[in-house]
């Protein structure tokens, strides 16, 4: 996936990353020891093999100079903090980082080295599965999302804080900075920013009712796993985690909005009974905030089509209508 924010490096400033990360004698020579892993739509990340046969996975946050959304600040150190909460504190198979640095002394951003994950991505080969198989992943991963949301936090919001005790202060601020982000690139919606903002207070009083700040990857999506002789080996990509409502997380969208897919396998694998009214209220505010977040992330990516974005137009005026918006 092309991105502006994709911070790719020269041949020579990755072996200078590899040879800090693992010394010069496991730094590759010749050609043919490097390629991009292009599924991704923030970070770039490299496939490396080292001079001894070993293979990692080198993660590089965004150039410096590219503006992003305010959710995406700090994301890498988000991901870094997430994955040894889910290492030391889960069962969640996720990987270890065999370095980090955030120096910014060999390109102009943090980046980190993982192991490569063998195995994979249930999101690029879903559709070539039998439904029972891929029924059962979904099943795995609902359990797995519970695990990780039963860590909690002291208060709602970003892991490194602030925090704030109000999970309805926390969510419309969180849909408030992805509104104000979108009128500083003066993204079309499709609807008027103020009646957005509207129908979220409408229906603001929802949130209330959580008070129990929970870990949250929000972003736990099928492309983000890694299967392997029918099991979920591992979980990549944390850096949107958060404390939070545990119903944002995204193997719950489908619930409300059938353009995300069935979510009964995850929720069967999740054990989460059925949605009361003011769940499905919460739930139809977090799929209008994942919407509003696809289409006004595609001006921030700098993307050169506009199937992402016209897709999300479509989904916005679904979850302005879940909400009770119409057009007149």
């Amino acid at each position: 996936m092309e991105s502006i924010t994709k911070n790719r490096q020269s041949t020579a400033v990755l072996r200078l990353m590899i040879e800090r990360a693992y010394g010069a004698d496991r730094v590759p020579t010749g050609d043919g020891w490097s390629s991009e892993l292009g599924h991704g739509w923030f970070n770039v990340a490299y496939h490396i093999r080292l001079r001894d046969g070993a293979e990692v996975v080198l993660k590089i946050a965004p150039p410096a100079g590219v503006e992003v959304m305010a959710y995406e600040n700090g994301a890498m150190s988000i991901e870094l903090a997430t994955l040894e909460l889910l290492r030391t504190r889960t069962s969640v198979p996720v990987p270890t980082v065999d370095f980090a640095d955030r120096s910014r002394e060999l390109c102009d951003a943090d980046y980190f080295f993982m192991p490569f994950i063998d195995a994979d991505n249930l999101g690029i080969i879903a559709d070539t599965l039998p439904r029972a198989e891929r029924e059962a992943y979904m099943e795995q991963l609902g359990a797995l999302n519970r695990e990780i949301n039963l860590l909690r936090g002291e208060t709602f919001g970003p892991l490194a804080g602030p925090g704030d005790p109000s999970w309805r202060r926390v969510f419309t601020g969180m849909v408030e900075d992805v509104l104000v982000n979108g009128e500083r690139r003066g993204v079309d919606l499709g609807w008027d920013y103020g009646l957005v903002r509207a129908t979220v207070a409408q229906h603001a009083d929802s949130l209330d009712e959580v008070t129990e700040p929970r870990l949250v990857e929000w972003d736990l999506w099928d492309s983000n796993v890694m299967v392997r002789d029918g099991e979920i080996v591992c979980i990549i990509d944390h850096e949107r985690a958060f404390y939070g409502d545990p119903l944002i997380e995204a193997g719950f969208t489908g619930s409300q909005m059938a353009a995300f897919g069935d979510a009964s396998p995850f929720i069967r694998g999740y054990g989460h009974g059925e949605l009361t009214g003011a769940q499905q209220v919460r739930r139809r505010l977090y799929c209008l905030y994942l919407v509003l977040v696809m289409a006004i992330e595609t001006v921030y990516r700098g993307h050169t089509d506009t199937e992402q974005y016209d897709w999300a137009r479509l989904r916005i005026d679904e979850a302005m209508s879940l909400l009770g918006r119409s057009r007149r």
